[in-house]
């Protein structure tokens, strides 16, 4: 503990600084590797690597680029893009100039476009294609601060006329120009790194707040420099690993994940398209993951579907093989709780040995056979989904941050790991849980604020240090952390009963393998209700097998039959609640919620008040001649 504790205390400034000393110690080590379609535009994807000597000329290149372009210390340099390895090498590029990146939803629209980064004083904006330079071009007369557009796809950056001379210029564009500087100026980049303080602002992030305008979360470069160290102090994660990063760079939990692999010096294969996960983690073998609970929620979903498709036999075969994994973990977990060792009893341990045959190693097989930990982040996981995986071999470890604390303030500890808890606090983060219930931080994670919002800020960041979180948990005695809910979140029925909705909409999760999304409402009301929309995949290969082929998924919602099937998994789930908690009408969505429609958050979080406010009318009806109390 005492090596930690140096480790982490005597930590350098910044994370560029990490990059410089990971380079100088592995430059012929693999940092990235990278998808490259064919030209064709058929079969598949051609994965190409990155050393951390090779990712190293880019990224000096683009910080040489930057300061050749005017660019100054703190300045904000904006970055909207998908999660794709140039990302990373743009925004180590920015840090090594320096400067700090304003990150952007690729998903964001003009109007907010243009708020971030008239907000945020950003002076250049990397964009990632024509779509996203066209957003900046729309507003430009609202953006007297913004000097250049740098475009990532070469092809897109092509100069409109009305543009400015020098506005827009491609990524590679900015190499060469930083390649030249970089010949007259060869010390520059190291002096700027040099030079980085502690305290110097590294990132600003937007938090997609579910009313009103989005706040920046300021960040400094300690905040970067910490969650590496305190990363690499868990031992999570080896210099051996291979990590599959898919999640948004633009959001912080995918962000700290490119800190914590500087310092570790693992290989990072990095693609966000979404709908290429299944497809790539054959193809990548990944050791190490982070996803968000909604993806295992649709692994879950999809092998229970398939099962079931496979008629009553295979299905049955599935629910067995699901309540012994369930078992296996919850018991295994247990006895290395008060023994130290994940024993089991003979008998399940038989049971486990021939489900792991029937249905397991297909399982672990579709993550590409090599998976040893996947950390689960942004949101509750039910902890039946996290017991099935876990007993199949597939340990997610549960996480927990917020932006305003660089993403990771606990993590499960290995071996250790308990389901249906976010683990321990990393090395040098402090806990505390307030009168109310809300869980309270300190540490080297926590932002400096909220960029241009003192109030805001300290309605949440006291003068001691010690961050309000909004979310209220429960500690155990030995120091694992439990979130019950965030505390705006929180129903109170007219009959005076509190609820955690997050933790019912968990357990139906876990238990309706159709769902996608499921919102409880019940504040000031004497029942609960539910909107729920369904998994497309699942619910039409269901609808195939039940007369309903060719159907369009709002005629299938809209089907006495669907709503049979969803009522049954709705008493299942009233079974194992308290009375007042129990869902008493719900109500299905004639199509799923989205980012597009803003209900959910770029990291698939519901907001709660836009979809209440967007289906008012579905609420309004299931109250409608009830009795209020």
């Amino acid at each position: 503990m005492s090596d930690t504790k140096t480790l982490i205390e005597n930590r350098p400034p910044s994370v560029a600084g990490l990059f410089i000393e990971r380079v100088a110690a592995t430059p012929d080590a693999e940092a990235y590797r990278y998808p490259v379609p064919p030209a064709s535009g058929e079969g598949p994807d051609d994965w190409k690597s990155l050393s951390w000597g090779q990712a190293a000329v880019r990224v000096y290149a683009i910080a040489a680029g930057l300061i050749a372009l005017g660019v100054r210390a703190e300045e904000r340099v904006a970055l909207a893009a998908a999660t794709r390895v140039e990302w990373i090498l743009a925004d180590l590029g920015v840090m090594c100039a320096g400067a700090a990146t304003t990150t952007v939803y690729p998903s964001t629209n003009a109007e907010e476009c243009a708020y971030i980064l008239a907000d945020s004083g950003s002076r250049v904006l990397i964009a990632e294609d024509a779509a996203q330079l066209a957003k900046a071009r729309e507003r430009r007369a609202e953006l007297p601060d913004l000097a250049h557009v740098v475009v990532i796809e070469t092809a897109d950056a092509k100069p409109a006329d009305g543009d400015p001379d020098g506005w827009v210029l491609s990524l590679a564009e900015l190499e060469e120009r930083g390649t030249k500087y970089l010949e007259q100026h060869p010390e520059v980049v190291k002096e700027r790194v040099g030079a980085i303080t502690a305290e110097q602002l590294a990132t600003l992030i937007y938090t997609s707040g579910t009313t009103g305008r989005p706040k920046g979360v300021r960040l400094p470069h300690d905040n970067w420099s910490y969650m590496a160290k305190a990363i690499a102090a868990t031992g999570l994660v080896t210099k051996d690993d291979v990590q599959y990063l898919w999640l948004p760079l633009a959001h912080v939990f995918g962000k700290v994940l490119t800190s914590g692999q500087i310092e570790v010096g693992h290989v990072t294969a990095v693609d966000g398209r979404v709908d290429k996960i299944i497809e790539n983690l054959p193809v990548v073998r990944p050791s190490y993951m982070a996803a968000v609970p909604r993806i295992f929620e649709k692994v879950y979903n999809g092998v229970a579907a398939k099962a079931r498709a496979g008629g009553a036999a295979k299905y049955k075969i599935f629910q067995w093989a699901a309540g012994v994994s369930r078992e296996y973990a919850k018991v295994s977990q247990d006895n290395f709780r008060h023994t130290g060792t994940a024993s089991v009893p003979f008998a399940l341990g038989a049971k486990h040995t021939v489900a792991d045959k029937l249905v397991y190693a297909k399982l672990r097989q579709a993550f590409g056979g090599q998976l040893r930990a996947a950390i689960s982040g942004s949101a509750a996981l039910a902890p039946d989904i996290g017991f099935f995986f876990a007993g199949a071999g597939i340990h997610i470890l549960e996480g927990y941050g917020l932006t305003e604390s660089s993403a990771a303030s606990f993590v499960n500890p290995g071996e250790a790991y308990r389901t249906g808890t976010v683990g321990k606090p990393l090395p040098g983060t402090e806990v505390r849980i307030a009168d109310d219930g809300e869980i309270m931080l300190r540490g080297p994670g926590i932002m400096d604020g909220y960029h241009g919002l003192p109030e805001k800020t300290a309605e949440v960041l006291e003068s001691d240090g010690w961050f309000h979180t909004g979310d209220i948990g429960e500690l155990s005695v030995d120091g694992y952390l439990r979130i019950t809910d965030r505390k705006k979140d929180l129903i109170k029925t007219s009959g005076g009963k509190y609820i955690a909705p997050a933790e019912v909409e968990g357990q139906f999760k876990a238990v309706c393998p159709y769902v996608s999304n499921i919102l409880v409402h019940g504040a000031d009301r004497n029942f609960c209700t539910a909107l729920i929309s369904l998994d497309e995949a699942a619910l039409l290969g269901w609808a195939a097998d039940n007369g309903m082929e060719g159907k369009s998924y709002a005629d299938v919602v809209a089907s006495p039959r669907t709503q049979e099937l969803v009522d049954g998994y709705v008493k299942q789930l009233n079974e194992g609640l308290q009375r007042w908690q129990t869902i008493r009408k719900f109500r299905l969505l004639p199509r799923d919620l989205d980012i597009e429609h803003g209900e959910l958050t770029p990291s698939l979080k519901l907001k709660r008040p836009v979809v209440e406010r967007e289906y008012k009318h579905l609420l309004d009806e299931m109250y409608a001649g009830a009795r209020e109390a």
